[in-house]
Formats: C-alpha cells, sequence, structure tokens
C-alpha cells in the first residue's frame, strides 16, 4: 500500500486542563507512563504534548514508545528533549514502529528538571489508567511497585495519532466530567465488541468544565476552562469526521448565590436561549472542520445537592431543542436511556453512582450503549 493510502488519525486523546492549585504542584524527576489502546493498526507513531494550561516553559527530557516491549525513541525536530512554552504544544517526529490492531503500546516519558504540572485532565474508564515512577525509567518494561504508583491523571500527552488507511476515521466525544469518565471507553469497547474496525473513540473532556463560564479564583480554577478557549483548541484532531457533544450540565447547577458561595454568584446562571447560542458556538465550529455533529442530552440531577425546580425546568428545556434542532446530525438521548420511568427527573437507581449528577460504571455503559450505530460505524 502506497502513501497516499494512508493517513494520520488519532487512537487516543485527552483535553488538558488546569490543576488543581497546590504547593505541591511540581515535580522533578519522574516518568509518567500512560497505556496508548490503538483501534486499529498503523505503521507510524506521532505523538502531541500540550502545555495549553501552563504559565511557564516545561522541559521534556526524553520519550520513548514500547511496543512489545521494544523501545522506540522519539524526537522533536530531531532532538530528544523538548521544551513546550507556556500556551504552547509540541508535536513529536514520526515514529517508525507496527502498531497492531486492538492493542495496547505504551507512551513514557521523563521530567528532569522541577516542572509545573499544571496542564492536566483527570480521566477514568477500564483503558484509562496511567502510572509514574521515580527517576528516567522510559526504557524500564516494568515499574518497580515500591516506586511507582497509578494514577487517573493524565498530564501533558494530549493525542496519539497512527499512520493507517484512510478508511480508519475517529469519534471525538466532548464534554465535562461526565465524559471524562467511562463512557467513551466503554463506547471504544463496544466498536470492537461489535467488530466497527476502522473507528476508533477518543475524549476530550475536563471535569467541572462549562460552556458559557469559568472561574478566576485559585480554588476553582481546576474546574476547568470555558467552551470558546476549549472547542477550538480541543476538537480538531487527526483522522476525526464526527464530534459527539455532552455539555451544558454544569452552566445550570454551579451558580448558587454569593451568600452561599463568594466564588458562585447567580450572576453566572445562563438563560437557556444563551445555552442554545453555546452549543450552536460549538456546532458552527464543528461545521467549519468538515464533521458530523451529535449532541447527547443531559442527564437527570434530582437529588443533586444544588437540585432545584427552576434547575430541572432549565434542563428539559435544552434538551428539548436538542431533540428537536434540525442544526445538527442526530443527538443521543443520554437522559431517556438513564432516568427512571417512574420518576424521569431522577436517575435509575441502578445506574446512580450515589451522587445524583454522575452515572455509575453500569450508568456509564448504559450511555455507550445509547449512541446511534451511525456514529460508529
Amino acid at each position: 500500500m502506497n502513501i497516499q493510502e494512508k493517513h494520520w488519525a488519532s487512537v487516543w486523546g485527552n483535553a488538558v486542563s488546569v490543576a488543581e492549585n497546590r504547593p505541591e504542584t511540581f515535580s522533578r524527576n519522574i516518568t509518567l507512563r500512560y497505556p496508548i489502546y490503538s483501534h486499529f493498526e498503523g505503521d507510524a507513531v506521532r505523538l502531541t504534548f500540550d502545555n495549553y494550561c501552563g504559565t511557564e516553559d516545561i522541559t521534556i527530557t526524553k520519550t520513548t514508545v514500547m511496543v512489545d516491549d521494544i523501545f522506540y525513541t522519539v524526537t522533536f525536530d530531531g532532538k530528544e528533549s523538548v521544551t513546550i512554552p507556556a500556551g504552547g504544544n509540541a508535536v513529536s517526529d514520526s515514529v517508525s514502529c507496527h502498531i497492531k490492531a486492538q492493542r495496547t503500546f505504551n507512551v513514557s516519558f521523563y521530567l528532569e528538571d522541577f516542572t509545573q504540572m499544571r496542564s492536566v485532565v483527570f480521566t477514568k474508564g477500564p483503558l484509562s489508567v496511567g502510572s509514574y515512577a521515580l527517576g528516567n525509567q522510559t526504557e524500564t518494561v516494568l515499574f518497580d511497585m515500591n516506586q511507582s504508583r497509578s494514577t487517573h491523571y493524565f498530564y501533558f500527552l494530549s493525542n496519539v495519532s497512527v499512520f493507517t488507511e484512510k478508511k480508519n476515521r475517529t469519534v471525538v466525544c466532548y464534554g465535562d466530567s461526565i465524559t471524562a469518565q467511562d463512557w467513551p471507553d466503554y463506547l471504544a469497547m463496544r466498536c470492537i465488541n461489535e467488530g466497527c474496525k476502522n473507528t476508533a473513540v477518543i475524549r476530550r473532556a475536563t471535569s467541572g468544565s462549562r460552556i458559557l463560564r469559568e472561574y478566576s479564583c485559585i480554588v476553582y480554577e481546576s474546574y476547568g476552562l470555558k467552551g470558546e478557549k476549549r472547542f477550538d483548541h480541543e476538537v480538531p484532531t487527526d483522522g476525526a469526521d464526527t464530534v459527539l457533544i455532552q455539555q451544558g450540565i454544569n452552566d445550570i447547577i454551579h451558580p448558587v448565590g454569593t451568600e452561599v458561595n463568594p466564588y458562585r454568584p447567580m450572576s453566572d446562571l445562563p438563560t437557556v436561549e444563551e445555552l442554545i447560542e453555546g452549543m450552536k458556538y460549538y456546532i458552527n465550529l464543528a461545521r467549519s472542520y468538515g464533521y458530523r455533529v451529535y449532541v447527547g442530552t443531559l442527564l437527570p440531577i434530582e437529588g443533586w445537592r444544588t437540585y432545584a425546580p427552576f434547575r430541572e425546568e432549565m434542563r428539559c428545556r435544552f434538551n428539548d431543542w436538542i431533540r428537536t434542532t434540525d442544526l445538527i446530525d442526530g443527538y443521543v438521548d443520554f437522559d431517556k436511556a438513564l432516568r427512571d420511568p417512574e420518576r424521569p427527573t431522577a436517575f435509575l437507581p441502578h445506574y446512580d453512582s450515589g451522587d445524583h449528577l454522575h452515572p455509575s460504571a453500569a450508568g456509564y455503559k448504559a450511555m455507550a450503549d445509547a449512541v446511534l450505530d451511525e456514529i460508529i460505524k
């Protein structure tokens, strides 16, 4: 097969968000390792490291890709070390190696000097558990259990693409903490089980984020950037042709009034019309990339600590718009899939994690099952 019949397609991706501001948010002499599940085969790998939320430069001393216990050194413009300015990113040189379909390989990178650990995202799911170890372990097959720990925090690494056949494509799942958790992984596993061999599923999601607002205080800045700072930075992706958006609930539930929380004034509460305009902003950007656009309805929230009838009315009106607009290619009715038929303002108990906002593992699987066949096939 000649090179004209191939392209770069993302097989793994995350957003980057703002790390919680703590005195210990600098690290040194540490290796981070992330497993990368590749849905399809390729003969080269390309990595993107992102310091979008950083306020100072960072230096990655060494990076490797490990495939079947064989290490490949990653370079940037021919050099092993790369310095990424605050707000910038770095794309690696192409790494020639054989990536097998439906197999996992590892990306490891070493931070030798003190590094501001500010560009990060919390992600969880059956395919999303990383690890870190003391010292330069970029060419160590197995970390010493006494010198390493697992983690759900993914620092700096924001995209992994493979050079693969043009028939292979990527679906981007965009959203907040609900999408930062398990359902995109379960959707990737559904692709495996249903024989969707040409579709990779990646996520671009940050906990606490809203479409229209963000916090400017260090107490809550880790709740993420607003949509106009995120979408155009995160969603354009190698090989992607579709985005599935599920966001808006934090815009509705966060504002509580300064008498309750000085950082969360009620003036931050948007109208439903403003939320719709925010979603239209996403849709227009996605169309400019040539993507198909799907939107997921907002999940039930009765029982959540800021639940109130006016918030429920907003959620329902926003969902009604999602179900009826002709601006998108289709919608995924996550609300209908997870709500209790006898009490539609709340989760079916089996699908509730217990906080009445985030689904349980069973709920996340139900979300993945609710995704339309046309999105992944």
